[in-house]
């Protein structure tokens, strides 16, 4: 009997202390997997939680290049809140193809539009304004009721059509491999213009986005 029960002490303390140092490793070193999942579902229940309220988007005022970049940046945060984790756009493409795009909010198209990234649309039944130079093209581009909205579509955009699936499963290897390579994501939106450039220039304002919200 003593031997049985100095041998059950024995695998008793053999317990507590591979318990115990499992859980010091694992506070010290938790499972990168385990704490992205953690974190994702928390964000997820932030979004319902969200979307059972009613949201009022960020006023969009600006005067200058740096403030119309941090406008655009405001728009991104509210349509984070109901965008899932796994399909949201980098907020330094966003603001660089906005930049780009609506010229820092002085396009015709952005200030009487709220288009900020040139999206166009052949549906007639879209409410949309036609380039001065071809007021009788058979395609137009949006307009929008807010330019936020005209951020949410981009992403829609984005995360929706056939030629940005390269660009989708690129961002999902990094979100799996929990890196951040914003130009490689980019080199995969060339189809956004027909300017042969226009990924290089993306890069150029992503660059800019990233040294005005420490986004690198």
């Amino acid at each position: 009997m003593a031997i049985r029960t100095h041998y059950i002490l024995v695998l008793l303390i053999i317990w507590i202390l591979t318990t115990a140092g499992a859980y010091y490793i694992g506070t010290l070193n938790p499972n990168p997997q385990i704490v992205k999942n953690i974190k994702d579902q928390t964000e997820l229940k932030i979004q319902k939680d969200y979307s059972q309220h009613k949201l009022f988007e960020p006023e969009f005022a600006y005067k200058d290049n740096e403030s119309f970049m941090l406008a655009v940046n405001k728009c991104i945060d509210f349509v984070n809140l109901t965008t899932p984790p796994s399909k949201r756009i980098h907020r330094d493409i966003i603001v660089a193809m906005a930049v780009i795009e609506s010229a820092y909010g002085t396009s015709r198209f952005a200030v009487k539009g709220n288009n900020l990234f040139g999206i166009r649309t052949w549906d007639k039944s879209v409410a949309q304004m036609k380039p001065q130079e071809n007021p009788n093209a058979i395609w137009g581009v949006k307009t929008y009721i807010t330019k936020c909205k005209s951020v949410q579509d981009m992403i829609s955009i984005l995360n929706r059509l056939e030629v940005y699936k390269d660009f989708r499963l690129e961002r999902q290897r990094q979100k799996d491999a929990e890196i951040i390579d914003v130009a490689k994501q980019i080199e995969l939106l060339s189809a956004w213009s027909t300017n042969p450039k226009y990924t290089q220039i993306v890069k150029s304002k992503a660059k800019e986005s990233a040294t005005l919200f420490n986004s690198n």
